[in-house]
């Protein structure tokens, strides 16, 4: 049985939708206080009211990560509401696609701002609330994209993600003597509303390609990330876990087919 976190303090970033909203709801159920951020009010309106009631409680604020001023502010409104902040659930983050041939240094930037700028803004504001909680704890949602795999249109997307966890590496040396831990949950193909659109054949596609035979769910996300926020995780820092079902495991499609 793991010590509970119910009563602590903690902010998702890009807590609107996706995996963001399923670490927001898991550690609700846990009863923490939950102040889930990001650039959509209606947005986050919307996951405030759907995750009501789940048993801690949740709040919102506008918040872009790749304004390191905003993400200050951030900081100091879960100050304000929670009293202090004992975990940070970097998860904000974009993909929009554009090849080698056609990518602009806007693109590159915009990515890199949100992705990697923005996950080290957000840890930066919270450091002095973490430290002072005595068990403070990072978060990052990076991928299995960049660090372990790769997919044409996203070298930018998959470069951000590898860059987090070359971040994580030092800053976990650097935290350690404040007792704050930082680690890296690594999704693989996860269902979020984001494929909603792209028709149940491309769906089973995707989860053809996983051993396991079926798309992962934000909770199973939102489960690693509060592990990871367990006063038994405390003596794990700088580590990367990845939740893909498997997907990164066979050598080729031929693996599962002789399955």
């Amino acid at each position: 049985m793991f010590t509970s976190v119910a009563g602590r303090s903690v902010i998702v970033t890009g807590g609107s939708k996706g995996i963001g909203r399923g670490i927001a709801s898991v550690f609700a159920k846990a009863g923490a206080n939950v102040l889930i951020v990001g650039r959509d009010q209606a947005g986050l309106d919307a996951a405030a009211g759907s995750l009501s009631g789940l048993g801690g409680s949740v709040s919102t604020h506008r918040v872009d990560v790749s304004d390191r001023a905003a993400c200050d502010d951030m900081a100091r409104v879960a100050l304000q509401r929670n009293g202090g902040i004992d975990v940070l659930c970097a998860n904000a983050g974009i993909f929009p696609a554009a090849r080698l041939t056609d990518m602009t240094p806007e693109d590159l930037e915009t990515v890199m701002a949100t992705n990697f700028k923005g996950t080290v803004f957000a840890v930066q504001a919270c450091l002095p609330a973490l430290e002072a909680s005595g068990h403070g704890r990072i978060v990052v949602t990076s991928s299995i994209t960049g660090p372990m795999t790769g997919f044409p249109g996203w070298s930018h997307y998959g470069a951000s993600k590898a860059a987090q966890l070359g971040f994580i590496r030092t800053a976990a040396i650097e935290l350690a003597p404040k007792r704050i831990t930082i680690n890296a949950v690594l999704p693989g193909n996860i269902k979020t509303e984001g494929l909603d659109d792209l028709g149940q054949s491309y769906l089973d596609q995707m989860a053809a390609s996983v051993p396991q035979g079926r798309l992962g769910a934000v909770e199973d996300i939102g489960n690693a990330a509060l592990f990871f926020a367990t006063d038994e995780a405390g003596y794990i820092t700088g580590q990367s876990l990845v939740v893909d079902g498997g997907q990164t495991l066979p050598e080729s499609l031929m693996a599962l087919e002789a399955m």
